[in-house]
């Protein structure tokens, strides 16, 4: 249907008080704001509408009743008058009662109602509408006063700064859902007649919730993902039941063909009946997706990550020693911008993975054989292995080192070019611990993914000084195993030189 107002603004009349005499208020601001963002997003001026003159013992009109039967979309700015307001309550009301089903409340699992959280609310306090979703937060709360910052002007240029990011964050989903409204692509289901809403743009990728030190991270990376046209879950604020959690996480993951999860400082919370955190149920949830195929997970540990919880640096330890790392999974402990770079690498490789399979070229060949050796190294170990280098490469054999300065994005480009590669790849356990040890021995999982289309490697673990009781209990069925305590052994190296030049 057509809709005479795009964007109904609900607030309360105190938190358009301005705070400095002669100046606008807050909600005129954002209402502004939010009117010339989206006119430029759409390439034509929105009608947003709010009431202008609302005051605690008007009578509700029908008129305005009439009003919110007529939009789009309801911007609900909640504060803690709002939730106490029974005028704000009659406004949720009227809109929820105009669009009717929840099939027409959510399009493409878009909700048309967006919470704007000018200050925080509990959500206890919420009406029961507004509770499933995750709302926009216009504001800071300091990590050791608890003090809360408003995203306005009046507090300085970094508040005045972090209130655009959000409004562009909120305009650019106002947009999307304005768009769902005037005409979504649905295909009609023959046999039950009902239409079925598709997914649309790039794909849809699954961003795990976090902990609140990382709410700016997980933000950024969902902003990323939807200005590239992808389609980013959860929509709605999780549940705190374990067993609805369980529910809603599953069928958002069915969904998608990613899931990334920021890990934090500190231990997440953990759901009513759960024996886990919410981020290590999200984690769990998306290894069991990846069972499936299709699905790729990344987990991301920020660089230099400081945990004081024992809780979690028990979390994070387990994830830096989970087995589970398989060819379709990736540990990153690194800036955000090199997680950025990962992600849309490990999409558009994906992508091409799909396309190549559903079109393959019957002329191509596989590359020819290279007799070429990678090795992997701490950088502590970079003088210890030259010569292992040396006799190497006078049997024969390309040794190719690893690189430890420049751009993050240059050095790993370079590693998995090396993965793709190599006919060997020789690990080298000196100074590192096994736990470096396995981690690259799970990254050699993931090599197809790096789209390798040779034969897989013959993988070498290396065991070198110094001597220590934990490398001469190492064992493991992923690779072969060869003690070299006392410098180069070339018996030890015979079968595996033959293997390669066989």
């Amino acid at each position: 249907m057509d809709y005479e107002v795009d964007v109904f603004v609900s607030y309360a009349h105190l938190d358009d008080a301005a705070l400095v005499e002669g100046q606008k208020g807050w909600v005129s601001n954002l209402h502004r704001a939010l009117e010339i963002r989206v006119g430029q997003f759409l390439g034509k001026a929105p009608h947003i509408w709010r009431d202008p003159k609302l005051k605690g013992d008007d009578v509700f009109a029908d008129a305005l009743a009439e009003r919110l039967r007529q939009a789009a979309l309801l911007v609900s700015v909640v504060s803690p008058r709002y939730v106490r307001s029974e005028w704000a309550k009659r406004e949720l009301s009227e809109f929820f009662k105009a669009v009717g089903s929840q099939e027409e409340r959510n399009l493409r699992h878009r909700s048309r109602v967006f919470k704007v959280l000018k200050t925080p609310v509990s959500l206890e306090l919420q009406s029961p509408e507004l509770r499933s979703l995750l709302g926009y937060e216009f504001f800071n709360v300091d990590a050791q006063s608890g003090r809360v910052l408003e995203f306005d002007e009046v507090f300085g240029p970094d508040a005045q700064r972090n209130f655009w990011i959000k409004l562009d964050d909120l305009a650019h989903d106002v947009c999307d859902v304005l768009d769902l409204v005037e005409g979504p692509e649905i295909e009609g289901d023959a046999g039950t007649g009902v239409a079925v809403v598709q997914d649309g743009g790039q794909g849809v990728v699954f961003v795990a919730e976090t902990t609140g030190d990382l709410k700016e991270q997980r933000e950024s990376i969902r902003r990323d993902l939807q200005q590239h046209g992808y389609t980013v879950l959860p929509a709605d604020a999780l549940p705190q039941v374990a067993a609805e959690v369980d529910a809603a996480v599953r069928a958002d993951l069915a969904r998608c063909s990613m899931s990334v999860h920021p890990i934090g400082r500190r231990y997440s919370l953990t759901p009513e009946g759960a024996l886990l955190s919410l981020v290590e149920i999200q984690n769990e949830l998306a290894i069991e997706r990846g069972r499936h195929g299709g699905f790729a997970r990344l987990v991301w540990i920020p660089k230099e990550l400081q945990v004081e919880d024992p809780r979690q640096q028990q979390v994070v330890e387990k994830l830096r020693t989970d087995s589970r790392m398989g060819p379709d999974a990736d540990l990153l402990e690194s800036t955000l911008e090199d997680l950025r770079t990962v992600i849309h690498e490990t999409l558009e490789k994906a992508r091409a993975r799909r396309s190549a399979a559903a079109d393959p070229d019957p002329t191509e060949m596989p590359p020819a054989a290279l007799k070429s050796m990678y090795f992997i190294y701490d950088e502590r170990d970079a003088g210890a292995v030259l010569p292992w280098a040396d006799y190497l490469f006078n049997q024969g054999f390309e040794v190719i080192h690893p690189v430890f300065s420049g751009d993050e994005a240059d050095v790993r480009a370079y590693h998995e070019e090396n993965l793709r590669a190599a006919d060997a790849v020789v690990i080298f356990y000196g100074a590192a611990n096994e736990a470096w040890l396995r981690r690259k021995l799970r990254e050699l999982q993931k090599i197809a993914g790096y789209g390798r289309t040779k034969p897989a490697p013959v993988v070498v673990s290396c065991l070198v000084p110094p001597k220590t009781p934990e490398k001469e209990r190492f064992r493991t069925h992923e690779c072969l195993v060869v003690p070299q305590w006392n410098g180069v052994s070339p018996d030890d190296w015979a079968p595996i030189l033959a293997r390669l030049k066989g």
